[in-house]
């Protein structure tokens, strides 16, 4: 993930200016827990590692206290500060951001936990097949969303909304596969199932991701895009 910083304009008092930076610094290391999250949760799954897995899961509740502490501050300095414009909306999208950020955790902890049980029995080769690039996908996804955040990216936000639909495309393939596996060898059915669980859980990082990227777009230009399609530039408002 990038380190450029993110924009927080100048204020004549220091102090609020030392409070927005530590906020920034909290979400992008916030960030980086939940992408090393991710990584070795989908590593432990192609390799068939459930130790790895285990341990992944077991580190979930470091996100978690990220999201309480990075909230609390928030509520802190919008309470004593009183932002507003540029201000409020940075705040008031590192509180959205946070929460997509703990719900990727949590999706990663769910494939940890099923690479754990995936390890004990070798699953479909076809379905795994499916998982690896749906998997690489959604990592790039968050890597990307992530650095959209750092750089105030809006062109690289909206390339991360558009990627998302790639992700649904993959997850109604995967469906389909596990469906006909199940059929064809009802023998499977648990282990497939417990694949479909994982692709679930991938599909809903993508979802994550791609909110993060708007909420970048409405911090930047004070635009609200989701439940919208959208053809062609944004134009920031006025």
């Amino acid at each position: 993930m990038s380190d450029t910083d993110l924009h927080l304009g100048n204020h004549i008092s220091r102090r609020f200016n030392a409070e927005l930076d530590d906020v920034r610094q909290r979400v992008l290391a916030m960030g980086g827990l939940v992408e090393q999250q991710v990584r070795e949760a989908l590593q432990a799954l192609v390799d068939g590692d459930g130790e790895l897995g285990d341990k992944v899961a077991s580190r979930d509740y470091k996100v978690n206290e990220f999201e309480v502490a990075i909230d609390e501050e928030c509520s802190r300095i919008i309470a004593l500060r009183q932002p507003a414009a540029s201000d409020l909306r940075l705040l008031v999208a590192v509180i959205k951001t946070i929460t997509d950020l703990e719900r990727i955790g949590d999706e990663a902890e769910k494939i940890a936990r099923m690479a754990s049980k995936l390890a004990l029995g070798a699953p479909p080769s076809a379905a795994m097949s499916q998982i690896q690039p749906m998997g690489a996908m959604v990592r790039t996804m968050v890597t990307r969303a992530l650095n959209t955040l750092a750089r105030m990216d809006t062109d690289g936000a909206m390339k991360v909304v558009e990627e998302d639909e790639k992700v649904d495309a993959a997850y109604e393939a995967m469906q389909r596969t596990c469906i006909t596996h199940m059929m064809e060898d009802p023998r499977s059915i648990q282990r497939v199932l417990n694949l479909m669980w994982v692709a679930r859980s991938l599909e809903r990082i993508g979802d994550h991701a791609s909110n993060i990227s708007e909420y970048v777009i409405y911090l930047v230009l004070g635009k609200d895009i989701r439940h919208t399609s959208i053809t062609g530039p944004i134009s920031k408002v006025s």
